[in-house]
This record gives structure tokens, sequence and C-alpha cells, in this order.
């Protein structure tokens, strides 16, 4: 109670006086420790009745005093004697289902506002996300020079219109359209697929799957979606380089050979 100011614990002091019957000084003694807390209210002492007055019998003789405890106790005792009843006032009654408190200590409040630092979900663009592609770039870059001078791919000999190779092949990167030829006709297998699956499907995805995550098991219809066109031209460029030989038919490589010029230089596979 000692960081208590003095001006609340005197009012602590007189209410709980008020409330238990008792002078202000020992209530204060009570919340400063210094003295027990009585168990019960102690009761207003009650004046002492008014004496009869002596018979002209028996000699007048001077009352004793008494101590004002031990006159309460015979005017209680006496029925004959008249007693003055001390109304006790009646506590103030607060609203219906309310519970009355009585004032403890006071205790100082905390910052309504938490200054704790927050993660923040945006980065600057400069230097966080463009020195992250550069070096993504560079390490490309070293490792295509590697492969270049690693691998030999020598050029042909220029085209000669009165010798068409036989297979006639595409790049690869367009093998995958070449081998859809062999299967659909010029218009379905080089406009339609192209226009309807390269463009108006993949630019459809974002407008389709809205999901703003960025985590691979949350987006599991665009990663299907995405694996399937992967694997559909995979497929088809695998089977054009290694599966179609003279007149573009099917064949074999472990039997036949590869009809690919930019892989018979590295792989040891003979053309028949």
């Amino acid at each position: 109670m000692a960081e208590l100011p003095e001006h609340l614990l005197r009012r602590s002091a007189e209410a709980k006086a008020k409330a238990l019957g008792i002078s202000v000084d020992e209530a204060m003694a009570i919340l400063k420790g210094d003295a027990p807390e009585p168990s019960e209210p102690a009761a207003a002492p009650e004046p002492a009745a008014p004496e009869e007055p002596a018979t002209p019998a028996e000699p007048a003789t001077e009352p004793e005093p008494t101590a004002a405890p031990v006159a309460t106790a015979t005017a209680v005792a006496d029925p004959t004697k008249a007693t003055r009843v001390v109304p006790q006032e009646a506590p103030v009654a607060g609203p219906e289902g309310a519970r009355t408190q009585r004032l403890l200590t006071v205790v100082r409040a905390k910052a309504i506002q938490q200054t704790k630092p927050e993660p923040q979900d945006k980065v600057n663009t400069w230097p966080h996300l463009m020195l992250i592609e550069f070096a993504a770039l560079l390490a490309v870059s070293a490792i295509l020079v590697i492969m270049s001078v690693a691998l030999q791919a020598p050029l042909l000999e220029a085209a000669n219109f009165n010798a068409t190779p036989n297979p006639s092949k595409a790049p690869w990167y367009f093998l995958g359209l070449q081998e859809l030829l062999s299967y659909f006709d010029p218009g379905v297998a080089g406009v339609s697929v192209p226009l309807i699956v390269g463009f108006a499907a993949l630019m459809g995805v974002p407008y389709i799957d809205k999901n703003p995550s960025n985590k691979p098991s949350d987006r599991k219809f665009a990663v299907m979606l995405f694996t399937f066109f992967i694997a559909g031209s995979a497929t088809l460029t695998i089977i054009g380089v290694l599966f179609r030989g003279p007149g573009f038919n099917f064949t074999y490589p472990w039997r036949d050979g590869i009809f690919f010029d930019d892989l018979k230089d590295w792989i040891p596979l003979e053309g028949h």
C-alpha cells in the first residue's frame, strides 16, 4: 500500500470505516497492515437506560460509575427497562445483477496501442528483386556459353532445293507442331490448336484460378493444367525427334537410329 496515493488511501479508509462501523484511524491501520481486519462489523453502543428513582424506604445511594459496555449489556438483559434501538443504514442497492466491489488497490493502466513490429509482405524492387534476376541472367548465360563450347553443333551445308533431305524435320521447338500435322488437318494442327491451347487457354488461367497464394500446394488446379500442357508438348517433341524416320514414318531409335541432325554428333546411335 506504499504506492497508493495518500488521498486515495484516505478515501478507502473512510469507506471501510463507514462499512464496518469503526473509526477512520482504525480503518487506516487495517489498510496499512498494522491491525487485523475484524470479522464482523462492530455494533454501535446503545445508551444506558435511565435508572429508576430510589424509594423513600431505601436510603439513597450514589450509583457506581460503570462502563458503557456493561450498561448496554444490563439494558438488553432486563426486559422491564426501556431500550432504544438505533437503526443501521441499509446498504445502497445497485443495479440488478451487479456485484458490489470494494477498492483494494489502484492498478496503473497499460498502453492501449502496442508498438510491436510486424513483418512486411512487400519488398522494394531495387535492390531485392533486380539483383536476384540479374544473378539468374548471368548464371543462364554462363551455362549456355559452356554448352556451346562443349557440344559440337556445326552448321549444315547451304540449302539446295534440288536435294530435299529425307526426313525434313523442323527445329526441336517446332517438332511438336510438326508431329500434330501427321495426325490432324493443317488448319487444325497449325492454327486451331496453337490458338486455342497456346493463347486462349493459358491466358485464361489467371482468370479461372483466382487464388492469390504463391504456394504450389494451394494452386492445385493451376499446377495440374500447366503440367498437362508441359507433358503434352514434351511428348510430341520427343516422338518427333527420336521416333520419326524417312518420310516422317514411325521408327525405333534403338533399331533404325536417330534421324535428327542435332543429336547425331553426341548420341552414339548410327542411322541406316
